[in-house]
Order: C-alpha cells, then structure tokens, then sequence
C-alpha cells in the first residue's frame, strides 16, 4: 500500500490547503508543509508547543519560531521560486512512514538551459529540537547559482508580534537568532548550519552573511557546470527558556540550539534520518491498522493516524494536543474538550505513556480551572473552554464577529459549556480504567475528579416542586443552541462524573489511604461524597421518550422550528455567516451544528437498546449541519454499533479525509478558523477500530464485536492492554488474537457475542462466529 501524499504541478491556490496537508512535526513543533522558499505571507511556521505569548490585548496564541530552513535559489540573478517563476515541473510529496518532506521542481531559465531543484527535510523524531533538510541541484549548462539560505526572522503572526529583541549573529559557521516573548520573556534560540557534500564544492563557495534583526543569512554563489549535481544539507535547532527549565546547570536556549547544529552536522544527514527513520518505525509498529479490501479508505486512515503521531507531546505531561495540533495559531493554539473525546483513545490502545501525558496535563492546569470557577462564584474546578499553558481561560466572551455588521457577537462557549469539566473526567477515568494505572489519581487526578463534581454540585438547581437536580443554562456539544435547560448530553456527562467520583474515593480508600484522607479532610465542609451521593440519585437525565424513543437534545428543543438543513440554507445571505448565536439561522429551528445526543448514545452505549439508537440516528441526521470536523466521526460510530456499517462509511470518510481535501470550513463569521483536525484524525480511527472492528475494552476483558463495512475484508492492528501487546486480525468470520511472548499477564478476549477466552504470553486466540 502506498504510503506516500503527493502532488504534480503548482498550484497558488492550494498553498494554505498543503501548508496543513504536507505537515511534519515531532510534538515539539511542528513545521507547516511549505515551499522552501516560502515566508511569513504564505503561512510558513515553526509553531512551538506549549509556548503562548499575548500581544497587547490581542488573543494569547502560541509562538511561532524563525524558520530556520528558509532557503531561495537564483540562476544567474533569476529567482527561482514558484512565487515568481512558473515552473516547467513540480512535485510536492510526504512519505507517511517516515515524515519526511520532499519537493522537486525544475525551471527553464535565460539560454535555453534547465535547473532542477530537490529539497527533502524532516522534523526529528529521535532529536526533538532538531531539523534536518538534504537539497541536491542540477542544471543542464553552466550558469552561476546563487544560493540565499539562513535563518528567517520574519514571523507569521495572527495576533502578535510575540517576539522581541530579535538579534542575529554569526560565529563558527553557525547562524543564531534569538529573541524573547513579550508576555512572558520566554527565550527563544534558532540556530542554523549548512554544509557542503563535498570538499571540492565547498572550495569553490563564495558566501556572504547577512544579519538583520532576527534574519541571518547566507548568500552563496556557486559556479555550477553542466551535468553537475550540487548537494549541501541544513541543520536547524529551535530551543527556548522552557526546556530544561528549573535546572541551573543547562546552558541557555542560544547555546544548546548552536551545539545541537554542531552535533548534528558532525553526524550527518544519513545518520540523522536513519535515527529518526527507527523511530518512527517504532511508531509504526504500535499503531499502524491495516484495512484489506478498501486502499482508499487505508490511505484516509495512515494519513489521520500520521497527523496525531507528529503532534504527540512526548517530551512534557505539561503539553497536550491543541484543537488545530502544531499547524500554527489558529484556536488561539488551545486545547479543547477535541483531546479527551477524540484524541486520548488512539493513545490509550498504542502507546499510554503519551495518554497519561494528556491527562498529567489537566492535573497540572487545575489551579487554573479553579480560578475559572471561582470567578464566576462556584465551587470546585471549572475547566477552561479554550486551555493553554495555564489551565486559565483564553476563550473569550465575544469569539465571534457578525458577518453583516463587523460588530462582536456575545457567544456562551466559554461561561456555559460546563460539559467540559466532565469531559476532563471521563478522559481520566479512561485511562485509569484502560490501563489500570491508578497512580495518576493519587498524582492528582483524584482531586481533578473531586473538584469538578464540587463544581457540578454548586452549579446545579434543585427543582423543589419535581424533588431533582437540573442543569440550567448550558450549551451542549451543539453549539447553534446556547443557554438551554437540561442538555441530554451534559446532563449525562455530569451524572458520569458524581460516579467517578465516589469510585475514586473507594478506590483510594483502598489502595492509597493516606492520599484519601489528606484530600478527605481538606474537604471536611463539603460538599463531598454525601453530596455526590445526594445528587447523584436525584439528577435529571433526560431519557427516551416512551412512544418514541427520541431522547430530546434539550428542554423544549421539539418545539423549535422543523425545518430542512436544505431549507436552512436557502436562508443564507453571506456565505461565512454563523448560524449560531443570538440571531443565527438555526438558533431558532431544529438544525443542529454537530452530534449530540449521537455523541451521548456513543459514550453510553450499554445503557441504550439498539432500537434506541437507530431511531435517534434517524431523527438526528438530517437535522445535523455537521458544521464541526468532530461531528461525522459520531454518526459512523453509532451506525456501526446498531449493525449499519454503510450507514457509517460515508461519515468515516468524510472524516479521514478532512485534512487531505482541504474541504473543511475554513470560516466562522469573519474569523479564520483553518488548520488541521487532529479531532477528526482521532475520530477516523475510532471509527475504524471502536466501530467497524467493534472493540470495546473495560480494563478487564476485551470485546470485539465486528461490523465491517461492505467492502472490507478484514481489519488488523496491534493495541496495549495492561501493558502488554497483543495483535487483533478481525474479520466477518473469525478473530485472531495474538500475544506477544514478552507479555506479564494473559488477558481474557470475547468476540461474536461468545464466551470469553483467555489469551496468555505468546499465545494465539482463534474466535469464530
């Protein structure tokens, strides 16, 4: 199966499209899929993770670094750059396997004559700061090439400028630039060496440097003869005042970033790519799923999975996943509730580690959900809607702007989607349940879950005429309709979270006795478990109707206006217009923006009968807009669990390919909402194997009930279950699991609806149907 994005030809009106689909990173940065010669104005970034700056009283957004591969060829004082010269060829690849980007583009030039340009670069994996770019240059007569290549200073902002006191240097071969945050004074270093492959050619190099600001570069003037194939390599280092931060024995940013350059030209290209190849390998051999019988669909699948695998925070359990991963600012560069609902169970099945990252991450921003609850005068944890480096708030109240006006438009996602304290819940309960590693409770996660049903237990309204806890004034998932009561999706989420939480005490009751009754303690004034318990039997939970079997989305949601999403859209005036909001088109009909009660029929689907689900899928379907990348994932998700996979397909494609197409909503009002969609990346994989292949995993047994879609024969993948390995082949008629040899304990498998079976260590399990 190819593993390769590719395209021939150059086209100006793709540059954004492919600065998000030929993306690499590592999850340090990640390096926007750009044209070497490609600046500020067409989108190139070096976005960093975990780094926010504020500009004045802009947006707070993450901080771009200067592009250290920056590099523009000439040809006897001819530009050679797509930007200014039409190309007689061009190519502009990604090798999913490896992460490595690659271009060729070839140029008629004055006299008759032809230079062809290869450039291939990636982002290290086995190095996180590091880049790396290989470029070979051939011309069919002798010309003199100029080559003007560095380090570029001038950042691509949306809201900046972030860096200050930029200055560059130049000493012992190596460009630095270096500057600092104005927010914060964050340090950030870039430094940059080329080199020559061979001594011949380098002899005949004339270079020149130029300093400015926080641009260095090199001009280099080659003369080039006919037939000759030129070759050099760059080396790109990024640090900044975070990294090795709290240890005073680290060298600065500048001085790590202008050794790591030196290291990494005394290796070598080669040896870099072939460290940097075996990692991704490993990568690979954690999570790579295989579909036989559909090479579109596979090719949809490696590509979403590649997207979550370059964005991983690796390096930090203080950094999780951004809503737009590293493809620049977009979204402020925050993390949503997208990471703990679609992103965390890929993670969770290949690789934990990086899953107990995600979540170390909400332990670590708690204080910051505090502080968000105590300003608006409730208790416990109230999670940021939109969460940075802080765990404070960055969304604000008005996010976005009225088309027809240019006025700002008041939007409730920061004050009242309080579903995403229980969503911080539910993800860390997850990986407790998953992996069985309760630590991450007395680490912290325990009074997580503890003061976001602290904050659930101040918000809710007892209703004394109907002698029940209601949740008032929310929005759910379906952001078209603000401020409403009893949002069947929220609702159940916060009845999930007072369980959780009065397992968490039993379970630290038991297993970590003193962390209990430290955190006990401190919450001898309540409201604690009692509470829990209280509102816990007596919470509203909007249910199936009973002639029905609709479970309405919210109170009074059956009274809106039904109408068609065809009939909604006729409506539409501007075509960017935001149909949500105070006066937006669907506010008042039944159009929905994304799955909803689907979402809450997915999260909960032992509590539901099938029939349940099918009528709710039906009635909601037509009425959803699917005007958010996390929506189509849902509706394959839950047409695979009611045996309807064909249902599902078009909803899993749909979402696989949403970064390949480009053809995603790219504006909400007048505000630029593009970027990749590692949400939706995450959610194509649920949906292949949480849907089509049907595994379900409660930390004890694994279940697999398969409803494969017409046109596939058989899905396989390798998973982590407790910490051991074990290979899944899951076909129409039979199931085969296999047990790496090196496994400590056996786990039990059930497949068809059948008697569950033990698999040891190094055993194979056959489950037919």
């Amino acid at each position: 199966m190819d593993w390769k994005v590719s395209e021939c030809g150059f086209d100006a009106g793709r540059m954004t499209t492919n600065g998000n689909k030929y993306m690499i990173g590592n999850g340090y940065m990640g390096y926007r899929g750009v044209l070497e010669e490609y600046g500020k104005d067409q989108l190139a970034a070096v976005t960093l993770a975990g780094v926010y700056d504020r500009a004045g009283d802009k947006w707070r957004e993450p901080v771009n670094a200067p592009n250290g591969l920056y590099t523009v060829i000439s040809c006897d004082g001819e530009v050679l750059s797509v930007l200014e010269t039409e190309p007689l060829a061009h190519t502009q690849s990604l090798d999913l396997r490896t992460a490595v980007h690659r271009r060729e583009t070839m140029f008629d030039i004055r006299g008759g004559g032809r230079v062809t340009l290869t450039a291939e670069r990636f982002v290290s994996m086995n190095q996180l700061h590091l880049l790396a770019a290989r470029w070979t240059l051939h011309c069919t007569v002798d010309c003199r090439i100029g080559i003007m290549t560095g380090i570029d200073g001038a950042i691509w902002d949306i809201n900046g400028p972030h860096l200050f006191e930029q200055q560059s240097s130049s000493a012992g071969g190596v460009l630095l630039s270096t500057a600092v945050t104005g927010e914060l004074g964050q340090q950030v270093a870039v430094a940059e060496l080329i080199a020559f492959g061979t001594a011949e050619q380098a002899k005949r190099v004339d270079a020149v440097i130029e300093l400015d600001g926080g641009t260095a570069l090199r001009h280099i003037s080659i003369e080039a003869k006919a037939g000759e194939t030129y070759t050099w390599c760059k080396y790109a280092a990024v640090f900044t005042g975070l990294d090795g931060e709290g240890d005073p024995e680290e060298d600065g940013p500048d001085e790590r970033a202008v050794q790591t350059v030196q290291e990494a030209a005394a290796t070598g290209y080669g040896g870099l790519l072939e460290a940097h190849r075996r990692k991704w390998a490993e990568r690979w051999s954690r999570s790579d799923c295989v579909i036989e019988g559909d090479d579109e669909a596979q090719f949809a699948l490696r590509f979403s999975m590649y997207q979550l695998l370059i964005i991983a925070p690796t390096l930090s359990e203080k950094v999780s996943i951004p809503a737009r991963g590293l493809s620049g600012q977009v979204y402020k560069g925050a993390v949503f509730w997208d990471t703990e609902m679609f992103m965390l169970p890929f993670f969770l099945h290949s690789d934990p580690e990086i899953a107990r990252n995600l979540m170390m991450y909400r332990i670590h921003t708690l204080d910051g959900a505090r502080r968000k609850a105590e300003e608006y005068g409730y208790l416990g944890a109230f999670y940021a809607w939109e969460s940075q480096d802080s765990g404070d708030d960055a969304c604000t109240l008005f996010n976005v702007n009225d088309v027809f006006t240019g006025r700002p438009m008041r939007t409730y996602f920061r004050d009242k989607q309080i579903h995403i304290s229980a969503d911080v819940v539910h993800g860390l309960w997850q990986y407790v349940t998953f992996t069985g590693d309760d630590s991450i409770l007395a680490d912290g996660g325990a009074e997580v879950i503890w003061e976001c049903a602290r904050f659930f237990y101040s918000y809710a309204y007892y209703n004394p005429v109907k002698q029940r806890y209601e949740l008032l004034d929310v929005t759910g998932p379906d952001e078209y309709h603000e401020r409403v009561n009893n949002n069947a999706f929220t609702s159940a989420m916060v009845q999930e979270t007072l369980k959780i939480a009065l397992q968490t005490a039993e379970r630290l009751q038991d297993k970590y006795p003193a962390v209990y009754n430290g955190l006990a303690e401190s919450y001898a004034d309540g409201p604690f478990l009692d509470e829990f318990t209280d509102m816990l039997a007596q919470l509203y939970v909007p249910q199936p109707d009973p002639n029905t079997l609709v479970i309405e989305q919210f109170g009074r949601y059956l009274q809106l206006e039904d109408v068609s999403l065809a009939e909604l859209k006729a409506r539409v005036i501007h075509p960017n217009e935001y149909f949500g909001g105070g006066n937006g088109l669907a506010t008042t009909t039944g159009i929905l923006k994304q799955a909803d009660v689907v979402l809450m029929l997915y999260l909960f689907k032992g509590q539901f009968s099938k029939d349940v689900k099918r009528v709710n899928w039906e009635f909601y379907e037509p009425r959803t807009e699917h005007g958010s990348s996390l929506s189509a994932c849902i509706y394959a998700l839950v047409a695979a669990d009611i045996g309807l996979p064909d249902w599902g397909y078009p909803y899993f494609m749909r979402t696989a390919t949403v970064d390949l197409t480009g053809e995603s909503k790219q504006y909400v009002g007048d505000l630029y909402i593009g970027g990749t969609h590692p949400a939706a990346n995450g959610g194509a994989w649920m949906a292949v194997v949480l849907g089509f292949a049907g595994l379900q995993y409660d930390g004890e047994s694994a279940i697999l009930n398969p409803s494969l879609p017409q046109a596939w024969e058989s899905v396989e993948l390798p998973v982590v279950l407790r910490g051991g390995s074990f290979r899944l082949r899951i076909s129409r008629e039979e199931i085969t699991v296999t047990a790496a040899e090196g496994n400590s304990e056996a786990v039990t498998f059930a497949g068809f609806g059948g008697e569950a079976e033990l698999c040891p260590p190094g055993m194979q399990l056959r489950l037919r149907a």
